[in-house]
């Protein structure tokens, strides 16, 4: 009897822990506030299928562009407190909108949405197409002030880490170049192509392959990638600041269990460090650089601060 009773104890037992363990009880959907084909996209995507493994259901990716990625992310926000729905977006959406724009953000990236780790980041760059007729960032320059408003360079979106560096330049150089958003990375290669505008700021991740064909020159970046060691910072160029870079990180809507929250970090940091995403997003341009959910809020709060500070500065703040 004795026996007995130990068996049906742990019988219960697992059967209780079954229950408790809730998360994932379904399909997970990452909302990337993004066009498609984008570097967040390339990269959430890539990894959906390794985190699909650790969690043992589908994970899929679901665009939701717009805004600089401020509607995508506010959707996360209004989601359902289960886990179920996460985002994954750039710092745009958590620190440069909020920063330049408060107005037009109806939430608040400190309060509103929990950190579940950064997964991955890549250079800002300032590119035209290769027939322009200003080969270097300091032509551009000289361009641009002997034909005010006539540079278009397009962003992926308003308040995007891409507009704020247009600004920041035009700011830095005395020059006006004409800031043009668009829904994502992509449009803005399509329209910079077409010949629609005269230049594009985007991640690295999603110009490399431009860039490497020879159809896109890059004239100046956030920071030098030893692939592309001939795109110079602006530092280098005598200018005091530097052009911000962007980052990818995962967040889910504050309040969500702390079964969930726990199986997707651990989750999303086993696809960032697995070795076939990062070989698969490297040539792009995308490095995985994981970085805790602690780290996350802590570079989160950083870099508000330091956009907040710099767009009053030069009077970019709306």
């Amino acid at each position: 009897m004795r026996r007995l009773s130990l068996v049906c104890y742990f019988i219960f037992a697992c059967a209780g822990g079954a229950i408790a363990q809730s998360f994932p009880s379904g399909l997970v959907n990452i909302v990337v506030p993004l066009a498609p084909g984008d570097a967040a996209d390339i990269s959430a995507r890539s990894m959906s299928e390794e985190m699909a493994r650790r969690l043992g259901v589908p994970v899929l990716a679901v665009n939701r562009p717009g805004a600089g990625g401020t509607v995508g992310a506010a959707s996360v926000v209004q989601a359902k407190k289960d886990g179920q729905t996460i985002l994954f977006a750039q710092n745009s959406a958590l620190t440069f909108r909020p920063a330049l724009d408060p107005q037009s953000v109806s939430y608040d990236a400190q309060k509103d949405l929990v950190p579940l780790g950064v997964s991955s980041r890549t250079p800002s760059v300032l590119v035209v197409r290769s027939d322009a007729p200003y080969k270097t960032f300091a032509e551009l320059i000289v361009y641009a002030k002997k034909n005010p408003g006539q540079v278009r360079v397009g962003h992926p979106g308003v308040g995007s880490v891409g507009e704020f560096c247009i600004l920041l330049i035009n700011a830095l150089a005395g020059v006006d170049l004409v800031p043009v958003p668009h829904t994502g990375a992509a449009p803005a290669v399509t329209a910079l192509r077409g010949g629609h505008i005269e230049g594009v700021v985007l991640a690295l991740g999603a110009l490399g392959s431009h860039i490497k064909a020879g159809t896109l020159r890059g004239l100046a970046t956030s920071n030098r990638v030893a692939e592309y060691a001939d795109i110079p910072a602006l530092k280098e160029l005598g200018y005091r600041e530097e052009l911000f870079g962007v980052w990818f990180s995962y967040l889910a809507p504050a309040g969500i269990p702390e079964d969930a929250r726990k199986a997707l970090v651990g989750a999303i940091e086993q696809a960032v460090k697995a070795p076939a995403i990062a070989a698969k997003l490297a040539p792009l341009g995308i490095l995985q650089s994981y970085a805790t959910p602690e780290q996350q809020a802590a570079e989160i709060r950083e870099e508000f601060r330091r956009v907040t500070e710099m767009a009053k500065k030069a009077g970019l703040t709306k």
